[in-house]
């Protein structure tokens, strides 16, 4: 059986150009070997799988290259060329800081320094993980990295930058390299499955290539993994079940249930995540994403900033469409921080379902449940049906249905007027209760309508009665609107600044440092004096209007929130010490009785 080689061997770049996702650093390095401008010294930096290494080794093969293509690229079919394929190449030596980082190690090196190449032009020292040299052997390498000889060239790699002291960082050119997008790795990942005969689906390969990280050797081990684990077929589901990846369509059905104020689908779903065994802490990264790629999606310029497919792309612009550019503001700040207190939160299950139902309530639709009514208790009137004299008049029966809070007390008598051939018995129709009033009193010069067989009522005594209903519907839906004084909401705001002082000392600032204005129509409006302090007040507004309303029982309070860069007039709050100063203005004889006593104050 032959050696298996893993992809990220076996796919290894070999020329400048088949470099993936670092283009800006191969075309400065092509351009300084073509004008021969090369430094005695370079540091690779990045992140793991990004290709130091890789550039480095293709660095070292180039400038040794004896015919050199025009594209500045190893033509490999010189000596030098093959020697470095079949790694026998005298001229390149490599070194591995993590295990040789002594004092020793690094004299031993410069001692191979000072003999020139025997083939080629440059002998090249290939450093990895420089950042593991000790203080004493980056001491013993400053003097030879910074003047060796013409033919000695040093490459650098590092995954810590900070690590390394900044005497060798002013004697290397600098390269920082950059992780790979997630595009960029899932288009390798499709041309190493073409050429090795894989049936990948376009999702999974950009699955692997999130999971990567920005490495592509993280990608292409897993990619190894998966082509073994599906038979030489890479499914989404595959990758989704294999990977510990929560699927984005979680995302979307919990964003498409917020949108709609439904709290309780959301829960539901969140509950069938955890049940899948996926952390908490998972999910609200997971979700924090997906808030950031729907704000993403709402202009075309920053589409492009959402790292994932064509396909899922567009399903983003379709649900940022439906959804308000306020509340996908306000759902990224409540997530974030969510993500800061979740891992120190004692109960993480509430920690994680609270802020979903606050981001509920905040899209303005929150199907809350209601509170169910008295079962309404429905009177009948009981009449035998009687000829109706003449002169009276015929007039339609009202019913009404008394609540069973009513029946407490004896219900008064409700006079019905009966027409021609009215049933026995007339049930009353579903509808609110309404309160009965007293029968009004009638003058007394007139008379009411009535006779020996039934009992009848005027026309005005109807009227009456139709103008108390309304007036009790009216009632019902005509919200608080008591008068209050400005005295009394202010003492109102500094109540609600104490109640929330320990959530935010912005907050409690905004409140207590500067003046409120009372406007007419109940507006009460606030003047900060920078966009800080706004922002505080605008994410508990809500709670603020509820709080103050409730306490001056008027519901038609308003909120305006303004920001001014003009020095503000700000509230003084007295000390022991200044309010000492005062009492002695107004009476000197405080300031004499003071030092007499040899009075001090306690400012403990």
């Amino acid at each position: 059986m032959d050696n298996f080689i893993v992809s990220a061997r076996k796919y290894r770049p070999v020329t400048f150009d088949t470099v993936v996702g670092q283009i800006s650093i191969t075309g400065t390095l092509k351009n300084a070997i073509r004008n021969n401008q090369l430094a005695q010294a370079f540091l690779f930096c990045g992140p793991r799988g990004v290709g130091k290494t890789t550039c480095a080794r293709i660095l070292a093969k180039t400038i040794n290259c004896l015919n050199p293509t025009p594209e500045t690229e190893p033509c490999n079919e010189c000596s030098s060329c093959k020697a470095f394929t079949d790694s026998a190449s005298f001229n390149i030596h490599e070194l591995d800081a993590a295990s040789n980082n002594s004092v020793d190690d690094i004299r031993s090196l410069v001692e191979q320094v000072r003999i020139p190449p025997q083939m080629g032009k440059y002998k090249v020292y290939i450093i990895d993980e420089v950042h593991m040299l000790s203080s004493q052997a980056f001491n013993a390498f400053l003097k030879t990295l910074e003047e060796p000889p013409a033919y000695a060239k040093f490459i650098l790699a590092t995954t810590e930058k900070h690590k390394i002291i900044p005497t060798i960082l002013s004697r290397c050119q600098i390269f920082d390299f950059k992780r790979i997008t997630v595009d960029d790795i899932a288009r390798h990942l499709s041309f190493v499955a073409t050429s090795e005969g894989v049936t990948a689906d376009s999702d999974a390969l950009h699955i692997i290539a999130h999971k990567a990280d920005g490495a592509l050797r993280d990608a292409l081990s897993v990619f190894d993994q998966m082509v073994n684990l599906g038979d030489r077929k890479i499914s989404r589901e595959l990758v989704l079940e294999n990977l510990n990846v929560l699927d984005y369509e979680y995302y979307f059905r919990i964003m498409d249930h917020i949108k709609d104020g439904n709290y309780r689908e959301t829960l539901l779903i969140v509950n069938e995540i955890i049940e899948k065994g996926f952390d908490g802490q998972h999910f609200i990264t997971g979700m924090g994403e997906h808030l950031r790629n729907l704000l993403m999606s709402f202009d075309a310029s920053t589409v492009k900033l959402i790292e994932t497919s064509d396909v899922v792309r567009a399903k983003y612009a379709n649900q940022a469409r439906t959804v308000s550019l306020q509340l996908m503001i306000d759902a990224l700040d409540i997530i974030n921080k969510c993500d800061v207190t979740y891992r120190t939160s004692n109960n993480k299950r509430l920690a994680l379902e609270v802020p979903l139902i606050q981001i509920c309530r905040y899209s303005g639709q929150m199907n809350m449940p209601t509170v169910t009514q008295p079962p309404v208790i429905q009177t009948t009137v009981a009449v035998e049906p009687k000829p109706v004299p003449p002169q009276q008049v015929a007039i339609s029966t009202h019913v009404i249905a008394v609540s069973q809070n009513t029946l407490a007390a004896p219900p008064p008598e409700v006079p019905s007027v009966v027409a021609e051939n009215a049933p026995a018995q007339i049930a009353a129709p579903q509808s609110p209760p309404i309160k009965v009033a007293e029968a009004e009193p009638k003058p007394e010069h007139e008379a009411p309508v009535q006779s020996h067989h039934t009992s009848s009522i005027s026309i005005k005594s109807i009227t009456r009665a139709d103008q108390l209903a309304n007036s009790v519907k009216a009632d019902v839906v005509k919200d608080r609107n008591n008068s209050f004084s400005f005295e009394q909401i202010e003492a109102s705001l500094l109540r609600f600044a104490e109640l929330r002082k320990a959530d935010s000392a912005l907050f409690y600032s905004a409140l207590t440092s500067y003046k409120a204005v009372l406007q007419p129509n109940n507006v009460l409006q606030l003047t900060v004096g920078n966009t800080v302090l706004e922002k505080e007040l605008h994410d508990r507004r809500n709670m603020l209007l509820e709080f103050v309303r409730e306490e001056m029982k008027n519901d038609f309070i308003t909120l305006q929130i303004l920001v001014s860069d003009q020095p503000l007039e700000t509230k003084k709050y007295l000390n022991d010490r200044d309010k000492l100063e005062i009492m002695i203005t107004q009476n000197p004889n405080v300031g004499k009785l003071k030092d007499q006593l040899n009075l001090e104050l306690d400012l403990q």
